[in-house]
């Protein structure tokens, strides 16, 4: 059966470039900063979000964990979103390794965090408070429906950062979807931030890896954070390589990705049952609810994925299709399909 997964774009495969890139790369051991495959995607990276360096890591989720611990001292505060990655999915890494207490605030529908409520939120010099450290974003927002940060919004808050001394830390896992559905680049949208975290393995098609970039002494001290959490390798090269040719190479087809997350959600709003706002939809990330009295979420799981459809359910009646490199146009047309007999099957 062919197998049309929408739950995740970590679910990309390399490209045969990519393949061909790690088999032939140049390595060394970058623990001793020797590698010089590593060494070239660190510059490109740095490059492509207007930082003076960068640091290749193994995962986005690392890639924050570091980041974070770099910022940040023990006891100290971060300010983020109720619905952010790092509160919700990074295991609680921040105050389980790093002593860091996170408060968070409401994310608002389109991901941002009320300004106003984040100017409240800085603690004042009081003996019975943590210090306010540093700032989290989230750009695209995973949980807010893959919607992107504007430039203008990161402004507005550079500048409450500034008021209060803060840092400010952008999870920018898919960045470059963002950057593409705004029409500009990921420099733009990193040039207000202290430091910035990027993901290869998600639609940019890498198998593995992770960036943070800001400026050389940020950077100097996120390496030596990596190496205490484990995330020094040491040919990593062959990996670098394939991250090289995702930066090269892939970040303009996010394109195809966000036009496909279109056309599929234009026929599942036309579905019996399915509940789903067009305007939500910006990126790559659909959300859409279907809840019936007699059918359960994970009944209806069970039945697309016996018909080779497989979605997530983030909480019940509510699911997640992520679009990627791996699923074409025809592909969505019988994805269609597939929804259109589960329901009618469903609400018979």
């Amino acid at each position: 059966m062919n197998i049309i997964d929408l739950r995740s774009d970590t679910f990309t495969q390399p490209t045969d470039a990519m393949r061909e890139a790690m088999a032939g790369a140049e390595v060394g051991d970058d623990v001793f900063e020797e590698d010089p495959s590593v060494k070239k995607l660190e510059q490109l990276a740095a490059n492509k979000m207007g930082k003076e360096a960068a640091l290749f890591v193994p995962s986005g989720t690392m890639g924050n964990l570091v980041s974070v611990l770099t910022h940040c001292n023990r006891g100290d505060e971060v300010l983020l979103g109720d619905q952010s990655h790092i509160f919700l999915n990074e295991v609680g890494g921040i105050a389980a390794l790093g002593g860091i207490h996170p408060r968070t605030l409401p994310n608002q529908k389109d991901g941002t965090l009320d300004p106003d409520a984040l100017d409240k939120a800085v603690r004042s010099k009081n003996l019975h408070c943590p210090p306010t450290r540093l700032i989290c974003l989230e750009n695209t927002h995973n949980y807010c429906q893959g919607t992107p940060l504007t430039p203008a919004y990161m402004e507005n808050v550079a500048k409450l950062a500034a008021r209060h001394s803060l840092k400010i830390h952008l999870d920018g896992a898919r960045i470059f979807n963002a950057a593409i559905a705004l029409k500009t680049d990921g420099r733009e949208l990193a040039q207000e931030v202290d430091s910035v975290m990027f993901c290869l393995s998600k639609g940019l098609s890498a198998p593995v890896g992770s960036l943070i970039c800001g400026s050389r002494e940020f950077i100097a001290g996120a390496r030596k954070n990596r190496k205490m959490v484990g995330g020094g390798m040491r040919q990593a090269g062959h990996l670098a390589a394939a991250g090289i040719v995702a930066l090269e190479d892939l970040v303009d087809r996010l394109t195809d990705d966000h036009d496909n997350a279109q056309k599929l959600a234009r026929g599942l709003a036309g579905l019996p049952g399915v509940q789903l706002d067009l305007d939500s939809v910006k990126t790559n990330i659909i959300f859409f609810n279907f809840r019936h009295p007699d059918i359960s979420g994970d009944h209806f799981l069970e039945k697309l994925d016996a018909n080779g459809v497989k979605i997530m359910m983030l909480d019940p009646g509510i699911y997640r299709a992520v679009l990627h490199r791996g699923i074409t146009g025809e592909q969505i047309d019988e994805a269609l399909e597939v929804f259109q007999s589960v329901l009618d099957l469903a609400l018979k």
